[in-house]
């Protein structure tokens, strides 16, 4: 049994939380993968559940309300210093503890210390520069990377494709379940089609060989594999980039491959960045800025970059307009009337 599990605030008890009901963290587990949210979500608000009973000495949160919510925020922003995504993120786990959870909404907080939000213009590459790190990328990390840059994905997006979700004769590829929950369409760059179209057939093979085997298994979203049975094993809903290793499920024992992980994909872009020369703070992510950044150097409106992204609010997408902006583009430096050399 791990600290998490035997975790139990107080002695108070909330509805079917008594001595022998269920632990607050296993509730907000259970409720987590009933409302379908990514594990890293589930993990992030267990952790925020457990920090704010443990800040208040373990009293339960039917016990407390918007002022230690408050003042743990607060705590959270002067004391510990945390970033402002950090601090959103634990505002976001504790209203889910107390709305979806626990089922007694918050009033409005209000109050809160906020921490502050640093102005960070998004590192973008120039073309030579994503050419340089790309060449630095072999096999099925080029792919991911092309795909980076190419369609503009996040990187789980691209680790997570599905081969029904990508479509080489039109060219282009469902992103499922994105950020906000939305699925998107973004185009794929003609100049993988072909590349990729061998990847997948390679793979098609290696996925025959294993359901022969009796495995090629993939874990499938929510309840579907109740609904087809016999999916698991379909070709469609394979990983675009597969795991070398299985996983097995805790519950019920059956093997998975599970895709790609995204560390292996940011250890092999760290990599490139250092191979190729480039001196800026590149990461996997950076291929997404640069693609946006490039497409509005081209021309195309904002909103098409936008829609291409997947953000929900335009304001987000105008950052790269800032980025267009930077270093004085389209305005001439006053030294440059000095003339040149000494």
């Amino acid at each position: 049994m791990s600290a998490d599990d035997s975790f139990r605030p107080g002695s108070a008890a909330g509805p079917g939380d008594t001595p022998r009901g269920p632990r607050l963290l296993d509730c907000v587990r259970h409720t987590a993968r009933a409302r379908h949210l990514a594990a890293s979500t589930e993990k992030a608000y267990v952790h925020w559940a457990k920090r704010y009973v443990l800040f208040h000495r373990k009293r339960h949160p039917l016990e407390m309300g918007e002022r230690e919510v408050n003042e743990f925020l607060t705590h959270l922003a002067v004391n510990a210093h945390v970033a402002a995504s950090t601090q959103n993120q634990a505002l976001a786990g504790l209203l889910f503890l107390y709305d979806d959870v626990l089922g007694r909404p918050l009033d409005r907080l209000t109050g809160v210390v906020r921490a502050k939000r640093p102005t960070r213009l998004p590192t973008v590459l120039t073309v030579d520069e994503v050419r340089a790190v790309l060449k630095c990328l072999s096999d099925d990390r080029w792919l991911v990377g092309m795909l980076l840059y190419g369609g503009g994905l996040r990187l789980l997006e691209a680790l997570r494709l599905r081969v029904k979700d990508v479509d080489l004769d039109r060219a282009e590829m469902t992103i499922r379940e994105a950020k906000g929950n939305k699925d998107r369409i973004t185009l794929l760059p003609e100049c993988v089609r072909k590349p990729l179209a061998r990847h997948l057939e390679r793979q098609r093979r290696i996925h025959a060989v294993e359901v022969g085997e009796g495995r090629g298994r993939v874990a499938l979203p929510h309840a579907y594999a109740r609904k087809n049975p016999g999916a698991e094993t379909a070709w469609a809903w394979q990983w675009v980039f597969p795991s070398p290793q299985y996983y097995r499920d805790r519950e019920t024992g059956v093997s998975y491959r599970h895709h790609l992980h995204e560390s292996v994909m940011q250890r092999s872009v760290r990599e490139a960045v250092l191979r190729s020369g480039i001196t800026k703070r590149a990461t996997s992510h950076t291929f997404r800025h640069s693609f946006a950044t490039h497409l509005l150097q081209e021309g195309y409106d904002i909103r098409t970059v936008q829609d291409l992204l997947g953000h929900l609010d335009v304001k987000t997408t105008m950052i790269y307009t800032h980025v267009l902006n930077r270093g004085g583009k389209g305005v001439r430096s006053p030294a440059d009337r000095l003339g040149g050399d000494p």
